[in-house]
């Protein structure tokens, strides 16, 4: 029999934390500050944060660019076992992505209530046309990654 894998909530909190660290140095460059890392074998493979106002690249999502990371540096455009921690509810573009890349689980902080597509509009997911299935898991340091975010543009709307 098959034994349930164990989640570790520490090594959740630990690499959101790193993300979140992340988050902050967009929001420092003007950026949503939205952070992700791609983690495989305890090991952070891929980092980003969101830039795609100081790259001119609607893509340059902080998922995009942590998974872009992770695969040159694993010469493989699949991360088969990896995990990816992001601070925010990925968008239908970042979830297409996650899929082609074959990560196995996501683990996101705040939800996104306009374009998050593994809870919020939606899961994406767990559609049955799809040929990779993943885990999901939402809300880990959901109160801070959210705060983020809320002060990023409060400051903004006050600017």
């Amino acid at each position: 029999m098959k034994q349930p894998k164990i989640i570790d909530r520490s090594r959740d909190q630990f690499f959101m934390a790193q993300a979140l660290a992340l988050a902050a140095q967009g929001a420092a460059l003007g950026e949503v500050p939205v952070g992700a890392v791609v983690v495989q074998d305890g090991e952070i493979v891929g980092q980003g944060f969101n830039c795609p106002i100081s790259g001119s690249d609607p893509s340059a999502h902080a998922e995009m660019v942590a998974i872009r990371n992770a695969a040159q540096a694993a010469q493989n455009y699949r991360l088969p076992g990896s995990t990816l921690y992001v601070t925010l509810e990925p968008c239908s573009m970042c979830a297409g992505l996650i899929v082609h890349a074959r990560i196995a689980r996501v683990v996101f902080g705040a939800l996104e209530p306009k374009a998050g597509v593994a809870q919020s509009q939606g899961q994406f997911f767990s559609q049955g046309f799809l040929n990779h299935r993943l885990l999901v898991e939402g809300g880990v340091m959901a109160e801070e990654c959210g705060a983020i975010l809320s002060e990023f543009f409060r400051a903004r709307r006050k600017g």
